[in-house]
């Protein structure tokens, strides 16, 4: 018996010293491992939609119409009404980054950055010198804003599930409250199948 304890006790601290395994992989080859939405899903969703937008008939419009300046866009919220935990942060992200890379639309801050830059301004005003300083109400004003959400539809049969996403995405005039562009992906649809021992 007390040979038996030993050896238990021997397997235990053995498992428990067993080192983690880490195993690297390529960009845009990352295993789906639960069927949620991963990284592979926001550059397929956010490509599609960023070559809509940049293709769009009326952005092209808007932004001839306003000769050499190009038009300004701000980021407002990308709503998380889905059936999971999306940091849809990483989406409008994405989207800003290519959009603007793209030489045809100009991005200012807003939200979190907005707010940080202004305390700094402010902060300026008592603090450094009047030659340096950042002046006071000289803030670009954005055109448009650019909004947008996801969604998802689960439809589920004992142990499978199939789950649709849909992202949107718009950009709209702040002025006039118009449209200028809009678009749906609902190119992510998985079927997740559970073995039967875990229902």
């Amino acid at each position: 018996m007390k040979k038996l304890f030993v050896i238990l006790v021997t397997v235990f601290i053995l498992s428990a010293c067993g080192s983690t395994n880490v195993k690297r992989v390529e960009s845009g080859s990352q295993p789906d491992l639960s069927g949620y939405w991963n990284d592979i899903d926001v550059r397929k969703v956010c490509d599609a939609l960023i070559n809509d937008c940049l293709l769009s008939p009326r952005v092209d419009q808007a932004i001839r119409a306003s000769g050499s300046r190009i038009p300004m866009v701000i980021v407002g919220r990308f709503r998380n009404a889905s059936s999971e935990q999306i940091d849809t942060e990483i989406i409008s992200l994405r989207m800003e980054n290519a959009i603007f890379n793209s030489g045809r639309l100009n991005f200012v801050s807003g939200g979190d950055t907005r707010d940080d830059i202004r305390l700094e301004r402010l902060d300026q005003q008592n603090w450094a010198s009047e030659e340096t300083m950042a002046k006071m109400r000289r803030e670009t004003g954005a055109d448009y804003m650019m909004t947008g959400s996801v969604h998802t539809i689960v439809d589920r049969e004992r142990n499978r599930t199939v789950r649709t996403y849909y992202v949107t995405a718009e950009l709209t005039n702040i002025e006039t409250n118009e449209r200028m562009w809009m678009s749906q992906n609902s190119d992510i649809t998985k079927i997740v199948t559970l073995p039967a021992n875990r229902l």
